[in-house]
């Protein structure tokens, strides 16, 4: 199949395919002509990378990944899973750094409230 069909199959856009490509994630054949041509497991493929963009994981990571579809063993399956813990830490020591900032700006809200509210007192005195 060429890369629109592709596209409207795997609910991508044409754009999103070439830079999978780009970035190793995904190849095609081409035709005499440049055409970019799939086979039908191409599409279950892309499925999988969109899974794995959804879940926060950088083209860089899912690359590493990607063994374990290609290659399946049991070496390659124990990569991909601490490869996936090790993002899966990266993402809660974000997630605590983000608590901690919303923290931190609830703390100016709250003061900025108080001051807003000595404003109003004194200005109605």
């Amino acid at each position: 199949m060429r890369i629109g069909e592709l596209a409207e199959r795997a609910g991508v856009s044409v754009r999103s395919l070439r830079y999978y490509e780009e970035q190793g994630l995904l190849t095609s054949t081409r035709s005499t002509s440049g055409q970019r041509h799939y086979t039908d497991s191409e599409v279950e493929r892309v499925t999988f990378i969109q899974r794995l963009y959804a879940a926060g994981l950088s083209s860089r990571t899912i690359g590493e990944l990607l063994p374990c579809v290609d290659s399946p063993s049991e070496e390659n399956s124990d990569a991909a899973l601490e490869r996936m813990g090790q993002e899966r830490d990266r993402l809660t020591t974000h997630i605590a750094e983000l608590v901690q900032t919303r923290d931190a700006l609830d703390g100016l809200m709250t003061a900025a409230r108080a001051h807003r509210d000595q404003l109003q007192a004194a200005a109605s005195a």
